[in-house]
């Protein structure tokens, strides 16, 4: 159903709604059948009586006893008009009310019209079937008085009050939801946050518990595994040195293995560099205000005095200093160019940017490579996916896990796009967030 809300809160609020509004038209309806309606009925019946006694026969056949209805109309301040008489005093302004037609019809064992006007008087007006030239008019003291305005504020306060009250309960009860909500992001961004507080109803409670388990258990997986990379990168580059160090005891006429063992060995350490930083915690690094344009020019001049190629820059100068780990972002910049490098020939275009639509900012390294096959874009975020021939069969195929792991840590997001002339597009947009 799309108009019942998706949310557990939106829900309860729902269902309390809902109840409270079938209780309150079963209530009206209550009120309308068993006090309205006998209160009606009481009022029909004594007028009917004091019409009844005021149209009384003698034994004469006289339908109106002159002294009886002289006495009877001074104390009672009934009047009886005829249709003139009656128009003349306010009857063509009265209402028809079909519902005590009715049941003075039945009282008064003929059809009866039964009017009620309004004003600062109320009157009852009465065609009885005993004087059917005549007009009864009836005074309603007090009836202004009995309105249901009471009763209306009532049921509205009862409904504002419960309304809110299922408010605050669906509030209190999915409090601890949105806190399990926001642990269970930070776990997948790779934080580890304290221990959930447990409390809550009982199945809120024990979910809690199994996260605060699962957590645990995650972290100290991850710890497990840091130890585990640290020991067995040590243990490589031991050997690796020796290795590096016989090497270069070897004689000049042996230079041409000399240089590819030192290749190797260099390859094999990059390799190393790279598995230590893909397990590497990068949120153990501070948050600080950073030129992002500095950082971007800093890491952009470096590869150029490294690799002796051309570069081309565009600095959107909008850009404020922005919260940030400078080093892992200097990380994913350094990656995006040497893959862009790798890949290409000519130059390589750099740009940083505003997306203000999202209030993001935003770098690109736009490469004249081969490209990437669209299928295999969501892949190359994988550890160990190298892609096709065209972009991969280098390295170890942790560069693009590394710069996802970095981005999201931040909330960011990372694009990859072939360009249409040809080429790769690759966009790190970063939360545009005001330094005060």
């Amino acid at each position: 159903m799309k108009l019942l809300p998706k949310s557990s809160f939106g829900q309860t609020v729902f269902l309390v709604g809902s109840l409270l509004l079938i209780n309150q038209i079963v209530s009206m309806v209550s009120v309308l059948f068993y006090v309205i309606e006998p209160s009606y009925q009481q009022v029909n019946n004594l007028l009917a009586k004091q019409i009844k006694v005021l149209f009384m026969p003698n034994t004469q056949g006289i339908t109106i006893p002159k002294q009886l209805s002289v006495d009877f109309i001074k104390t009672t301040g009934i009047k009886v008009l005829t249709n003139q008489q009656a128009e003349e005093k306010g009857l063509l302004d009265a209402q028809v009310y079909p519902y005590f037609s009715e049941q003075m019809s039945k009282q008064l064992g003929g059809e009866t019209e039964v009017r009620i006007s309004e004003g600062d008087n109320y009157y009852f007006w009465v065609k009885p079937p005993q004087a059917k030239n005549y007009w009864v008019r009836l005074p309603l003291d007090g009836l202004e008085e009995r309105n249901l305005s009471p009763f209306t504020i009532y049921l509205i306060a009862i409904g504002i009050l419960s309304v809110a009250g299922g408010w605050v309960f669906a509030r209190q009860l999915n409090r601890p939801l949105k806190s399990l909500e926001s642990a269970a992001k930070e776990v997948g961004q790779g934080d580890f946050p304290e221990q959930l507080k447990e409390i809550g109803s009982t199945e809120i409670v024990a979910v809690t518990r199994a996260f605060n388990q699962m957590s645990a258990g995650i972290k100290q997986l991850e710890k497990d595994r840091s130890l585990l990379m640290a020991g067995v990168s040590h243990d490589l580059r031991t050997p690796l040195t020796r290795i590096r160090l016989a090497t270069e005891m070897m004689g000049p006429n042996e230079d041409y293995l000399k240089d590819g063992i030192v290749n190797d060995i260099e390859d094999m350490n990059m390799i190393i560099d790279q598995f230590i930083a893909f397990i590497r915690h990068h949120k153990e690094e501070a948050l600080v205000a950073v030129d992002f344009n500095a950082l971007v020019d800093d890491v952009v001049e470096s590869e150029k005095l490294n690799k002796q190629r051309e570069f081309q820059t565009f600095f959107d100068s909008k850009i404020k200093a922005q919260m940030m780990r400078p080093i892992a972002i200097k990380r994913v910049i350094t990656n995006l160019l040497e893959n862009a490098l790798r890949y290409s020939n000519d130059k390589i275009l750099v740009e940083t940017g505003i997306d203000k639509k999202n209030n993001m900012f935003y770098f690109s390294v736009l490469d004249s490579g081969p490209g990437i096959k669209e299928d295999d874009v969501a892949k190359l975020f994988e550890p160990f996916y190298q892609g096709d021939i065209a972009r991969g069969g280098e390295g170890s195929g942790l560069g693009l896990a590394i710069i996802k792991k970095i981005v999201d840590s931040h909330h960011g997001e990372v694009i990859l796009k072939n360009r249409k002339q040809g080429g790769l597009s690759a966009t790190v947009k970063l939360p545009l967030i005001a330094i005060t």
